[in-house]
């Protein structure tokens, strides 16, 4: 078959919506290309460690504004986005978040509230309830799950698969702050009401992650661990 005889391109299925959709041509890579930047992301990726020591060094808005608009591009159950990350710079909010969150962990570590086991599996970590990062970083920021989304009428629009979707958005919350450099630490402390309190949101908001968020210390330490290899990740079906 020469150039000029090339078998013509299967036209677009024509559909009809009933609402507005647009074409969506993402570039199409090269095999070769395609695999050379998935390792670049994977070796970059690869380099990320969860921080609990930092540096005291300003970090600019700009920079968790683009932290949070990569999480905005993340996919969510019916596109209804029921996330609110909230930025905390303020040394005053900041010292009465530490102070709430270590009241919580002390009950956790030392009052016997974790059971055995998840403290014994904890232990690789030397974490405990000394949480002094808090005012250290000069950002702390709060991811809130929204249960419900008040609506301009007044109402309360039930949003779905709410777990996952905001899961996905503070994975890539967290791949941005990498990418620029930046190092944090997915700070759970459990129960979470007091983020609810001190930063005045809505009952229709739950805290899902607490982000500590700033540079490295010149001193920090990891703790030295290996992540799982990618076979015991990965199984083709079938085998």
């Amino acid at each position: 078959m020469t150039a000029t005889d090339q078998a013509p391109e299967t036209p677009a299925p024509i559909r009809s919506h009933t609402h507005p959709f647009l074409p969506y041509r993402p570039e199409r890579l090269d095999q070769a290309e395609a695999v050379r930047r998935g390792q670049q992301f994977h070796q970059h990726l690869e380099g990320r460690r969860s921080v609990r020591f930092f540096a005291p060094d300003p970090v600019p808005a700009e920079m968790i504004e683009l932290a949070v608009a990569a999480a905005n591009t993340a996919p969510s159950g019916a596109h209804q986005q029921p996330w609110k990350f909230v930025a905390v710079s303020d040394p005053e909010v900041r010292h009465r978040i530490r102070e709430a969150a270590e009241e919580e962990e002390r009950i956790n570590y030392e009052g016997g509230r974790l059971p055995a086991a998840w403290r014994e599996a904890l232990g690789p970590l030397e974490t405990d309830s000394d949480k002094s990062y808090l005012e250290t970083v000069p950002w702390i920021v709060v991811a809130f799950a929204e249960k419900s989304t008040p609506m301009p009428d007044g109402r309360l629009r039930k949003n779905y698969y709410v777990n996952e979707s905001v899961g996905i958005a503070c994975g890539l919350f967290i791949a941005a702050l990498h990418t620029m450099g930046l190092a944090t630490l997915t700070h759970t402390p459990n129960p979470m009401a007091f983020l609810t309190e001190i930063l005045g949101r809505p009952g229709t908001e739950r805290p899902y992650i607490l982000f500590p968020i700033g540079y490295p210390a010149a001193d920090c330490e990891v703790p030295d661990l290996a992540r799982k290899p990618l076979p015991e990740a990965l199984e083709y079906f079938p085998g």
